[in-house]
């Protein structure tokens, strides 16, 4: 196999599923940045119906574009839901969850699907608490309640991660649509970790780069999707 260094290394293979709401700022950016990426062979957008300009927006950027498959909700239902559509619709080889801010880097791809086109992972979490990447100094105690979760969510599944919570998880398509996906918020995220584990696939992580927003900048999960989680820990790996 070819040594890969740079996205340019790989041949598409990559479908991004992107939940995007109220993201009119920075989503035709992130199009932009994602559809340069070599790697990505299909782009899945589902807007959850979004009520500033985003809709707008996202069919302005997308236009005539045969990689983008562009869905909208009628009723806002959720990042889970937005994603159940969306991994729904993905038909290239691998399938990544990307979101419609700019907290998460798509250069950073190729670094994800190393483990898995070497042959060697199904599953590969992209940690922001792992490696020398950059990262924005921001709210302690959402670090304090993600190291929290990560680690309930390792004594229910017996992983070792260190960050259940990351939006960069990349999967092999035909276990990422094998799974059921229940939740419609944020409780995605133990979730997927929980029925991943389940089926005893090979799990990798890899460091990634993180550019975090404070609420102001539109930054949405809470402290009630904090305790929606932990519930979620339990709900899919104990009950």
């Amino acid at each position: 196999m070819t040594e890969i260094k740079s996205n340019a290394d790989v041949e598409p293979c990559l479908s991004a599923v992107m939940p995007v709401y109220n993201e009119a700022a920075t989503v035709a950016e992130v199009i932009a940045v994602v559809l340069a990426q070599r790697p990505v062979e299909q782009l899945v957008i589902v807007d959850d119906a979004s009520k500033d300009g985003t809709w707008e927006k996202l069919q302005a950027a997308t236009h005539g574009n045969p990689r983008v498959k562009l869905v909208r909700h009628a009723v806002n239902q959720g990042k889970g839901a937005a994603l159940r559509t969306g991994i729904a619709h993905a038909t290239a080889p691998i399938v990544i969850i990307q979101d419609a801010d700019l907290e998460y880097d798509p250069t950073e791809y190729f670094r994800l699907l190393i483990p898995i086109l070497s042959g060697k992972a199904d599953v590969v979490f992209g940690s922001r608490f792992i490696g020398a990447g950059a990262h924005r100094v921001l709210y302690y105690w959402h670090s304090v309640g993600n190291n929290v979760l990560t680690t309930f969510s390792n004594m229910a599944t017996d992983l070792n991660l260190t960050d259940m919570e990351t939006c960069y998880k990349v999967f092999r398509r035909e276990i990422i649509q094998q799974i059921k996906i229940e939740e419609n918020r944020f409780g995605f995220e133990p979730e997927i970790t929980a029925k991943v584990a389940r089926l005893k696939v090979r799990i990798y992580e890899v460091a990634i780069s993180y550019y975090g927003r404070t609420y102001a900048e539109g930054k949405k999960i809470g402290w009630r999707d904090g305790f929606r989680a932990l519930w979620c820990i339990f709900k899919y790996n104990i009950f």
